[in-house]
């Protein structure tokens, strides 16, 4: 048997509206919104009650996509951490290439993404940098210069 793709990465949030209107303004598209809740939502993912919203986001080429859900029930739980630093265990960030980075981070900063760093140049290759989105999640935007 093999690997026939990576279909998706998902994300669990505090505001689903708040995070798709986030991932827009990035560029990506609402491919489409479901409620999830029953006896095959629990034995999937091996809690008791489930009741989620989920939508699913796609980046314009159609080859990358995100789910995002907001846990009804049971409550969705963290570490209390809101701000985890770049090096902490588990998923590290989500990188996008972009056209115009400068263009990029003002708007995702409008809707309330702070930048960790600055926007630094490897090279004559790429200029990068990392932000704090919505639910804290840590997106990585690469402009290529070269």
């Amino acid at each position: 048997m093999t690997l026939q793709r990576m279909d998706n990465v998902g994300i669990v949030v505090e505001d689903l509206d708040a995070a798709v209107a986030f991932f827009a303004e990035l560029g990506m598209e609402v491919e489409g919104k479901a409620r999830i809740e029953g006896l095959f939502a629990d034995q999937a993912v091996g809690l008791d009650g489930v009741r989620s919203t989920i939508a699913m986001m796609r980046t314009p080429d159609g080859h990358g996509k995100l789910e995002l859900a907001q846990y009804h029930s049971p409550a969705a739980i963290g570490d209390g951490s809101r701000t985890p630093s770049p090096n902490t265990l588990g998923l590290h960030r989500i990188m996008f290439a972009v056209d115009d980075i400068d263009d990029t981070v003002a708007r995702l900063r409008a809707r309330g993404a702070e930048l960790i760093g600055e926007v630094a140049q490897y090279k004559d290759i790429y200029r990068l940098c990392y932000l704090r989105g919505p639910s804290g999640i840590i997106l990585a935007l690469a402009e290529q210069i070269s």
